[in-house]
């Protein structure tokens, strides 16, 4: 019997989470069930007192995955069809729920048998030694893992394969000199990604009221709005986090968002709850050096997204008011941060523009997503033939963020404050030609699928709104 053949006659066990998908289901299950009803929070705890593998059951009793979606590791998974094809057995071995198992295995097509958790009983380290053991004898199989929890499943096969290892199994692997087929490692490009730092750039709407109360070089205000824009980024990145949990399998169907770490794969959803508590503490820690009142709205905003990320994104209008309603916090923020008083004017106008480019937000996802008439986009309240309306009411608020403008510069608040109220004026038709632009390249395909994040890196933007901040400080001086 050659090589070939004798390794054809030992059946290849595969373990599943975290080594031949990047992602751990259990993880993935808990945040389906979440999404679907928030309560089943307060069952965890009893669940957990029965054991693992009730926890587990019980997840997957209430939700389903999408074996189609997962993140699988491609080297191995063509190494293991190509196995399957020169006819050797191959048998996943997982502590995942048997229902996602099978369902996993009927997708691949490749798998002679499934050993999953089942019942009471949590396929995992020692009881799936034993049960490999006891299917294909001492040394009777080799395993492909990835843990410390399948040092005990190593150590009783014939070979060892350690994929993606974590530390201990990186040891072991050391030790026994086993065959390793690393993952690729995480680079600071993935956790830029992971924090969406392009984002943080928002948050410059803490400084609005600062800059319109004409306090540019006041140094304690410049140091107040620092911490609140620390505070917000830190908190806004830790509820990104959480949101990218929630969305994982709508991430993984979309052109783009697909390649997120944690839709990818590329970081694993403890890593981000650890990251989540971090950033939650730096962002609170900062707050507490401001007003109090600042840290009131930033808790408002922690809960407002949340929600968001739970319920509202997926209700019809609702999500763009709230999008709107999350910019307009910002200027809030800054404003108890500073102690400036915000005018009707400034939250009036911040409400409508800013709806505005919410509504192009959606706007550019029903020209992209591929529905049928009279489905929804997934996750979305929105159909295909809402397009026009759309648009409609997005132009709209885009015009009347320019009145409620035109309007403020008329007002005697304006004479009070600015010895040259004339030169604010170019400020309503620089509003309307960048909402406008943004209407138009949206509807030639050409936007970014987040409007705020293209006027801050489209270089005609910039210019626009550096002339206009020249007009407001030069009306103001």
């Amino acid at each position: 019997m050659d090589a070939r053949s004798d390794r054809n006659a030992i059946p290849l066990a595969v373990d599943l989470d975290g080594t031949l998908i990047a992602t751990d289901l259990l993880w993935e299950g808990l945040f389906i069930l979440l999404k679907k009803n928030p309560l089943h929070v307060f069952l965890l705890p009893l669940w957990l007192i029965g054991g693992p593998a009730r926890l587990k059951q019980e997840i997957a009793r209430r939700v389903d995955i999408d074996p189609a979606s997962l993140p699988y590791r491609q080297d191995l998974l063509d190494r293991l069809r190509a196995e399957h094809r020169e006819g050797r057995m191959i048998v996943l071995a997982t502590g995942t729920p048997r229902k996602f198992a099978e369902a996993i295995a009927a997708h691949l097509g490749i798998f002679d048998h499934v050993l999953a958790t089942d019942g009471p009983h949590n396929m995992t380290s020692a009881r799936k030694c034993a049960a490999l053991v006891a299917a294909y004898g001492d040394a009777g199989f080799d395993y492909a893992g990835n843990s410390r929890h399948d040092l005990k499943v190593f150590d009783a096969a014939r070979n060892a394969l350690v994929v993606a290892p974590d530390r201990s199994a990186r040891r072991w692997q050391a030790a026994h000199q086993a065959e390793a087929m690393p993952a690729p490692k995480p680079t600071l490009r993935t956790y830029i990604k992971m924090l969406r730092m392009h984002q943080w750039l928002k948050n410059a709407l803490i400084a609005v009221p600062m800059m319109l109360s004409h306090e540019y070089f006041n140094p304690n205000m410049i140091w107040e709005c620092l911490l609140a824009f620390l505070s917000f980024s830190a908190v806004a990145s830790a509820i990104y986090i959480l949101n990218d949990f929630f969305d994982l399998a709508l991430d993984r169907k979309h052109p783009t968002k697909r390649n997120r770490p944690f839709a990818s794969g590329a970081l694993s959803i403890p890593f981000g709850l650890g990251a989540i508590a971090g950033l939650l503490a730096i962002g609170i820690a900062a707050s507490l050096f401001l007003p109090i009142e600042f840290l009131g709205v930033l808790l408002g905003y922690m809960a407002v997204t949340t929600a968001y990320s739970l319920s509202f994104k997926r209700m019809l209008l609702v999500d763009v008011l709230t999008l709107a309603g999350l910019y307009t916090i910002r200027v809030l923020a800054g404003a108890a941060a500073t102690g400036v008083d915000v005018s009707f004017w400034l939250l009036a106008f911040s409400i409508f523009f800013f709806l505005s480019l919410a509504l192009v937000k959606r706007f550019v996802e029903l020209r992209t997503t591929a529905i049928p008439p009279g489905e929804r986009i997934a996750g979305r309240g929105y159909r295909t033939e809402d397009q026009e309306i759309v648009a409609q009411a997005g132009m709209a608020s885009a015009f009347s963020s320019a009145l409620v403008l035109a309007l403020y510069m008329d007002s005697p608040a304006v004479r009070e404050l600015y010895p040259h109220p004339w030169l604010i004026w170019p400020l309503a038709p620089i509003v309307l030609y960048l909402t406008m632009r943004v209407w138009i390249l949206a509807r030639r395909d050409e936007m970014h699928d987040d409007p705020v994040v293209f006027i801050i890196r489209d270089w005609r933007s910039q210019i626009v709104v550096a002339i206009g901040a020249v007009f407001l400080v030069a009306g103001g001086w």
